[in-house]
């Protein structure tokens, strides 16, 4: 009598581990990796923040004694804060891996669905619920935190303009955005399925696609609605808007019309046209001058002409669409599924998720820093297209003002600075206006 037993196929290891535990443990110890580098960088700051006793000299012309007092208190809280919000991030993030945080909301979500009759064919339902709920739970940790940075740090130094009631308006409309977001998921999760092997294409296309409606959508809200409703009156006729557009006029900026943006310091530049700010934040009773404005819209169109914002735009587009070429390489892994608790079904969302969140995590590290670096040339490069348009003065002036409003410490570590400073220091930018040796 033959007796026929089942055979289980073996899991794949690797050097004698499994690979799904390979996976896992170097997602994790990427994770804890990068909470370590963090606070390093932090340490270092805070550091350098106690070990300054004195005001430079340096900064003689930049601000008063005690003004650099309040930066210096500023920027110790900041860090105190950013210490906690990142050991709080990082202690959510690696108990919601380790405890299979993932698994157990897709299938409370599963339970859900299955109780209004949507069975396991209603993936692209279950996914988009899954994503609102996992959105709801990182909107509601973070704005507790928002709000304390918000009503007590910012408030205690006297640098919040926000009343509790627009702060939660904002936190709303920023929420209701991003859950609008979720449809083009449903049509990329669409795509992933019949897309065959080249959906990596289409998905991309797909994103690309919504970036330009997006940038639409806003630009026509700006320029068709916001004028209309009282959030941004037109500039009024005068020396000022004259002066504006003899600048675009010189670097070929297709200007249409000037609009008032209240609140804010710098212009915005779009591709029809330019938002200026007139009544700007106050710092110790006075505003922005007129030449201080045009300085400001001169470093503005500097990004326009050196084509800083049309970079930004290839440097996503490009970084998206290799991401999701690895994607469609990666996908159909089954160890990557079962490194985070999914052994019994690979949904596409949880394969974007895990994917796009965590095996990418170096690389998303890599491409931010070089953003980074990016940044600061950029902010070199458009003043000095200001400076050309002989507008240093006004710059200076304003750059020390806009500083000094925010109590933004002018005393960094060298190291905490290239990593997260997208801005140079303002007395870099100062240097480089005064000498006009940055390109």
């Amino acid at each position: 009598m033959w007796m026929f037993r089942s055979r289980v196929k073996p899991k794949p290891t690797l050097y004698g581990f499994l690979v799904e535990n390979l996976i896992f443990g170097g997602v994790l110890g990427f994770t804890f990796m990068i909470f370590l580098w963090q606070i390093y960088l932090y340490y270092r700051q805070r550091k350098k923040n106690q070990a300054t006793k004195q005001m430079p000299k340096e900064f003689n012309n930049i601000m008063d004694a005690e003004t650099f007092k309040k930066c210096q208190h500023y920027q110790q809280d900041k860090i105190n804060f950013s210490l906690c919000s990142t050991l709080y991030s990082a202690i959510e993030e690696m108990l919601i891996l380790v405890l299979g945080g993932i698994p157990f909301l897709w299938g409370v979500v599963g339970s859900l669905t299955a109780v209004f009759g949507f069975g396991p064919e209603y993936e692209i339902l279950h996914s988009l619920l899954f994503l609102n709920f996992l959105t709801t739970f990182t909107t509601l940790t973070r704005l507790s935190w928002r709000l304390y940075e918000t009503f007590v740090i910012k408030q205690r130094h006297g640098i919040n303009h926000q009343t509790l009631a627009i702060f939660l308006r904002e936190a709303l409309k920023k929420y209701i955005l991003n859950q609008c977001l979720l449809l083009p998921v449903a049509l990329l999760l669409h795509i992933i399925k019949i897309g065959g092997d080249n959906f990596f294409i289409y998905a991309w296309f797909l994103l690309f696609i919504v970036s330009l409606v997006y940038l639409s959508l806003y630009t026509a809200y700006n320029y068709y609605i916001a004028p209309f409703v009282g959030n941004s009156p037109s500039l009024p006729d005068g020396d000022l808007k004259k002066d504006i557009e003899a600048m675009a006029k010189s670097v070929d900026f297709p200007l249409s019309d000037s609009f008032t943006v209240k609140g804010k310091w710098n212009c915005v530049a779009s591709a029809r046209c330019s938002f200026l700010s007139e009544t700007l934040p106050q710092v110790e009773g006075q505003r922005y001058n007129d030449s201080e404005i045009l300085a400001g819209m001169g470093h503005e169109l500097g990004h326009w002409k050196l084509y800083h914002t049309l970079t930004d735009f290839v440097i996503n587009q490009t970084s998206s669409f290799l991401r999701f070429f690895f994607f469609s390489r990666m996908i159909g892994c089954r160890e990557l599924f079962s490194a985070f608790g999914f052994t019994k079904t690979q949904p596409t969302v949880i394969g974007l998720f895990i994917i796009f969140q965590f095996i990418f995590a170096p690389f998303n590290e890599l491409l931010s820093f070089f953003r980074t670096v990016l940044s600061r040339r950029f902010e070199f490069q458009a003043d000095a297209i200001a400076r050309e348009m002989g507008k240093e003065s006004g710059l200076h002036t304003a750059l020390v003002k806009h500083n000094n409003y925010k109590l933004d410490f002018l005393v960094d570590d060298w190291l905490y600075c290239m990593y997260h400073r997208s801005h140079p220091p303002l007395l870099e930018r100062l240097r480089a206006l005064a000498n006009a040796k940055q390109d």
